[in-house]
């Protein structure tokens, strides 16, 4: 089959996803222990919630400015000067949109800080108590400082994905949770106990200043990159560098796009804080969807991550049948792994939850309301799953106005549903099973019909006949899913009665093997593929 240059085949593709795999591991074992570290030094306070909160501005203006608005735009064009052997351009190029996002990120963040006040106050907590209100202003006064770090950090990874390197910005998300880590167990204890509503808490404020230390250190693991990569990075404030117009172009959809998912949050915010639900509802929420979203790390942002650079130089080389293969390659992969997980994550997920958080201030009652909405939001987990790969899969083709658009579409099904499903589905006055459970909801099935939709807008432009594939393998995978869940439930309902140490010791490793073992009595090709890649990888490490 023929590639452009700078193309990797499915299995070059695999393997780079199996690199880039490996990081987010670390990274997701590293994000656990921050979350154990963070969960027992605070449980779900009203502290924990107000940096829940203040988290939403800085990472509006990373995802905005620097993160997959800027990078997703900037990775197509970077990627057609370096095809074009226009080293010296693509450089140029890479200066001038780091020194701009570098700018604009540092204005934004000044400009935000000093109006943060009034932001919290009318947008982020309105309802809040006075004194929650000022501890999330300082909380987010002090993390807009990442903005800046995190506008040339993201832009870095960009540009080591761009020569298919994977490894370094892979590592980056670790380097960042051990930043948080080192703030959660030694400065919050270290630095004076915060009284907040009568109550004596660690020092919040550790665990802000450790995401600044985090930021940096996500930058400084890949600064050894653009040596590899023989980079020709300079301060270059030139809104006329050839290329600059197009990734700015491209990125004006993007960023609306990511406005309307930072919009859901927002609403998220607005309907889990008091009085619409008890304290501690945003912590087990929050917790929840990290739960979620290492799982969907692992199978899903690391093929997409490895994916997108391969697409971009396919499309650009006009070659339609390595894009279609090499894309429905990848949705095959991801569902594999993304439907069993979000079975295992339904099952399995309360005694997971108990043996990762359940000490020091983490209650069992937190751990029941965080399963509570973890098998609610692993519903999702398949739709999250081909986001990944479908909104890439439009990127390369330059387009990022048509996600956008369905984007929208989402976001106003997903703010209608939540509004609607948090009246029906928990109880607003109790967190063991609280109202949040209709948000988490609401976001699985928006996530699921925005996926579909993707799917089918893409068949129709691409004439893509593989798809067939993808329908026939996903709907075996479902089906040994559906029988590893069948299996790992009836083992957990005689195993009820033990430590939930052994019923995750017993049903985790359960549920892989019957997995695997149904998958392949279905003939399911990647349940050879998979384990085959992961043995060839730890061969050649």
């Amino acid at each position: 089959m023929s590639s452009a240059p700078g193309a990797l085949s499915n299995r070059q593709i695999a393997r780079a996803a199996i690199t880039v795999l490996l990081g987010f591991l670390a990274s997701g074992v590293l994000g656990i222990i921050r979350d154990v570290v963070v969960t027992s030094t605070f449980g779900a306070s009203a502290v924990l919630d107000s940096f829940a909160y203040s988290q939403r501005i800085p990472e509006l203006l990373f995802v905005l400015v620097a993160g997959g608005a800027l990078g997703s735009s900037f990775i197509p064009i970077f990627a057609r000067y370096l095809q074009d052997k226009d080293k010296t351009a693509a450089w140029r190029l890479a200066s001038a949109v780091m020194t701009l996002a570098l700018i604009a990120a540092s204005v934004l963040a000044l400009v935000i800080a000093l109006a943060a006040p009034r932001i919290v106050a009318d947008i982020i907590t309105p309802n809040a108590p006075p004194e929650l209100q000022a501890l999330t202003t300082s909380l987010t006064q002090i993390m807009l400082l990442t903005v800046p770090i995190f506008s040339i950090s993201g832009l870095l990874m960009g540009v080591l994905n761009a020569h298919q390197l994977f490894t370094l910005p892979a590592l980056a998300a670790a380097m960042y949770n051990v930043g948080q880590i080192f703030g959660a167990l030694v400065l919050a204890r270290t630095l004076t106990p915060l009284v907040i509503q009568g109550e004596t808490n660690a020092n919040i404020y550790g665990l802000a200043w450790g995401t600044v230390i985090g930021a940096a250190l996500h930058l400084a693991v890949q600064l050894p990159g653009l040596r590899r990569v023989s980079a020709r990075i300079r301060f270059l404030p030139d809104f006329k560098t050839p290329g600059t117009r197009e990734v700015l172009l491209m990125m004006g959809p993007r960023v609306l796009g990511l406005a309307v998912v930072q919009i859901n949050f927002l609403v998220n915010v607005a309907l889990a804080y008091p009085p619409r639900m008890v304290a501690g509802s945003a912590s087990v929420f929050t917790q929840a969807w990290k739960l979620m979203f290492f799982v969907l790390g692992v199978v899903a942002q690391s093929v997409g991550t490895a994916l997108f650079p391969s697409l971009s130089a396919l499309a650009v080389a006009g070659d339609r049948e390595g894009y279609q293969d090499r894309l429905a390659s990848a949705m095959r992969g991801v569902l594999f792994l993304a439907l069993p997980s979000a079975v295992g994550l339904i099952v399995l997920g309360e005694p997971v939850i108990r043996v990762l958080f359940e000490r020091g201030m983490w209650t069992f009652e937190d751990s029941t309301a965080a399963a509570w909405a973890l098998s609610l939001l692993a519903i999702g987990v398949p739709g999250h799953a081909l986001l990944e790969v479908l909104a890439r899969a439009f990127y390369a083709l330059e387009d990022t106005r048509t996600p956008v658009l369905v984007g929208v579409g989402a976001m106003i099904l997903n703010i209608s549903l939540s509004i609607i499903l948090v009246q029906y589905i928990g109880n607003p006055n109790e967190l063991a099973r609280g109202a949040f459970a209709g948000l988490a909801l609401a976001n699985s099935l928006t996530t699921l019909a925005e996926a579909g939709v993707l799917w089918l807008l893409l068949r129709r432009r691409i004439g893509w006949a593989r798809h067939a594939r993808v329908w026939s393998t996903s709907a075996r995978v479902a089906l040994a899913a559906a029988g590893m869940g069948v299996a790992t439930w009836l083992v957990g309902q005689g195993l009820s009665d033990a430590s939930v140490w052994l019923q995750v010791m017993i049903g985790v490793p359960l549920g892989i093997v019957v997995f695997f073992g149904l998958a392949l009595l279905l003939r399911i090709n990647e349940a050879h593929a998979v384990p085959n890649m992961l043995r060839h990888r730890f061969k050649r490490g």
